[in-house]
């Protein structure tokens, strides 16, 4: 089936001599997988490695099989030229280790467009806007609610967050329960958005503190999830 979609760049590996394998979220068909054989060698092919640079924009023409096997692709073009995405050192490190974390995270083959608008929403802000020293973690935090374990927050003036069921708490109950400096800072980022990130003030160590807790988060709620390797890059970049 030929598809006609919008997609985000998840990840572009290096395959052999010369072929890429791209993974993209698109809109219509959700994360697909893309062989382009020769790309790297050929340099009159109708495929340039820039346009597969992590979380570009593109629009896709592809040939779907909805097997679990690679697809086929028949023509992509830039959707959005980013002014400052892969060109600002601070924001290209984010970028890398968002793009990671996505490859991580997001493994359905099925349409789910309030993801993807949350994706493409979130991306072209973080392109557009120069305060991002906490865009990582917002950004974080606002995926789980697409991934089906955002923090169940009606309750949030209590004083423990249990990671493991996601929820706030009286008391320490087992050995997931968090409370302190670390939750007050987790509760800042569920009380806020994109727009009003900048009022958020957090020293380099909060930041690292509260970004290791979402890992754990994420760790205890996905199956297999694995940390980025880019995450030694991005404490580097904010040190």
């Amino acid at each position: 089936m030929v598809v006609n979609t919008n997609a985000i760049v998840i990840s572009a590996l290096k395959y052999a001599e010369a072929d890429l394998i791209v993974k993209c979220y698109t809109q219509k068909s959700g994360l697909k997988t893309y062989m382009l054989r020769g790309i790297l060698k050929s340099r009159k092919g109708k495929f340039k490695t820039s346009l597969f640079q992590p979380l570009t924009q593109l629009e896709l023409v592809a040939k779907h099989k909805d097997k679990g096997s690679l697809e086929y692709l028949q023509d992509a073009k830039i959707l959005v030229h980013y002014q400052t995405l892969h060109t600002e050192v601070v924001k290209s490190t984010m970028v890398m280790f968002l793009s990671e974390m996505l490859k991580n995270t997001i493994h359905e083959e099925e349409e789910n467009e309030e993801l993807y608008n949350y994706l493409e929403g979130a991306i072209n802000w973080l392109d557009l806007h120069t305060d991002i020293a906490n865009f990582h973690l917002l950004f974080l935090l606002k995926l789980t609610q697409y991934l089906g374990f955002y923090p169940e927050d009606s309750e949030i003036e209590l004083p423990y967050f249990n990671l493991l069921d996601g929820v706030f708490q009286h008391s320490k109950l087992n050995g997931y329960c968090i409370n302190g400096p670390v939750l007050e800072n987790l509760k800042l980022l569920l009380g806020t958005n994109f727009e009003a990130l900048h009022e958020i003030k957090l020293t380099k160590s909060n930041r690292a503190e509260l970004l290791e807790l979402l890992l754990n988060y994420y760790q205890l709620h996905i199956e297999s999830f694995k940390k980025p390797k880019s995450l030694t890059i991005l404490h580097e970049i904010f040190n």
